[in-house]
């Protein structure tokens, strides 16, 4: 458990808003950016076939008159089709990977690249960051917004940073030692295989200096920011954003760490159950949908970001106003459909964390054999609890199984592998391989 602690601290006046000044900062600024995404030819024939025009957006009110905006809507527009200003105003480009299909590309002006920096430096202060800190980026950097996205967020608090980049774990761990670093950005799973190996390799807790993470880029669990606390001794902070609305900067954990502040002057954020499109009442999941509102190069209209989490109206005790979202559970795209049954990876990770002398490492497979779903969880174990007796392995699987039939209310195939037999990944984790018949 650590022993650190984080003093409340507020970066930004616009994060505690009342609701009056909230409400009629949105308003202005989403009618500004109506009339910014008419030199988009996307938006323009969008609006025309519903007869929108920026002189009909009079309020909040009229967002429900917007098109949605989707991933595949932006891949049709591949590369630039969405920019609302001229190529000579970027001043960068990021984009996905685009490992499941076409890219997408996003923009920035001079002046979007200061305001994602300060997004990011609100939730980095809300997690401890202070100017005379060390901060590791141990993320990629390149087109993935994460690595430059946190970098310039940190800067702009004041700190340090070393650009570590992602992988080459033992030399991770001794820039760490060596600099005595204050605090690490990564994915959670990475930070998993960081502390795995400082574990393994026996190497004293009180040889790194590290006090706080900050963990964006992929769903992980409570359980597992409390696993990663407790071998770490560090306390762990969840931020989220999307490149296809900024980046990292979207959100993130103040001291409380009781949900992730929404930066509203910036998004206007609405959470709709994804089969219908409706509105759900706060603290109900649905997908959140984002609107930017001070993108300038490209602006986005009630984008769907296929991410299931809640929504918390409720003023927090830190003193910020904003909405908080929950950590996101899964994806409406991702979700799996197990016999009729959703299920979302993060709640097999939920069961898994809570088994003692199971690691947290796992890979998930299904299949459809007999016209049957059938999935099959493989679950590495701790090496301290591996057993040559098949009486205690059995014992360890059937307790498993319990605890993932519990969350899910499926019975699933439970498959123990070996330690360090599972991959390991520096960035986005891939757990689930679905290897039934796409049609």
């Amino acid at each position: 458990m650590s022993k650190f602690v984080v003093e409340n601290r507020i970066w930004d006046k616009e994060e505690s808003l009342t609701h009056h000044e909230l409400g009629a900062l949105q308003g202005a600024r989403l009618k500004e950016t109506v009339e910014r995404v008419q030199q988009v030819p996307f938006y323009k024939e969008a609006f025309s076939k519903t007869g929108i025009t920026p002189e009909k957006i009079q309020s909040l009110d009229d967002l429900q008159r917007l098109p949605f905006t989707t991933k595949a809507d932006l891949r049709e527009q591949y590369p630039l089709r969405m920019l609302a200003v001229d190529r000579s105003e970027v001043a960068r480009y990021h984009g996905s990977s685009g490992t499941t299909g076409t890219p997408t590309m996003v923009a920035y002006t001079h002046n979007d690249l200061k305001n994602w920096a300060n997004l990011c430096a609100r939730f980095l202060t809300g997690g401890g960051l202070l100017p005379e800190h060390t901060v590791q980026i141990a993320f990629g950097y390149g087109l993935f917004t994460g690595g430059f996205g946190l970098h310039y967020g940190v800067e702009r608090v004041g700190a340090g940073i070393i650009p570590a980049a992602a992988g080459n774990t033992p030399k991770q761990i001794m820039l760490m030692m060596d600099m005595q670093v204050d605090a690490l950005v990564c994915t959670p799973s990475y930070a998993l295989t960081i502390s795995e190996f400082i574990l393994q390799n026996d190497i004293p807790r009180n040889a790194l200096n590290l006090k706080y993470a900050h963990f964006g880029g992929e769903p992980w669990t409570e359980d597992m920011r409390t696993r990663i606390e407790d071998e770490m001794g560090i306390l762990c902070f969840n931020n989220y954003g999307l490149s296809e609305v900024i980046g990292p900067g979207v959100s993130g954990e103040c001291a409380v760490r009781d949900g992730m502040h929404i930066s509203e002057d910036a998004f206007i954020v609405e959470c709709i159950n994804p089969d219908t499109l409706e509105p759900v009442a706060p603290g109900e999941e649905g997908e959140l949908v984002f609107t930017s509102l001070c993108k300038e190069a490209m602006p986005i209209i009630r984008y769907r970001t296929r991410d299931i989490a809640s929504l918390n109206p409720e003023p927090c005790a830190c003193g910020r106003t904003t909405v908080r979202m929950s950590r996101v559970t899964g994806r409406s795209d991702d979700m799996l459909i197990i016999k009729g049954v959703n299920v979302y990876p993060s709640q097999i990770e939920q069961a898994l964390l809570r088994v003692e002398g199971t690691a947290p490492h796992y890979l998930i497979e299904v299949d459809r054999p007999d016209r049957r779903d059938e999935v099959t969880v493989k679950v590495e174990i701790m090496e301290d609890s591996f057993s040559s007796s098949m009486k205690e392995m059995q014992g360890l699987k059937d307790r498993i199984l319990r605890t993932i039939q519990g969350v899910t209310g499926l019975r699933m195939n439970i498959e123990l592998v070996s330690p360090n037999s599972l991959e390991r990944f520096i960035g986005k984790a891939q757990r689930v391989i679905d290897h039934r018949p796409k049609s």
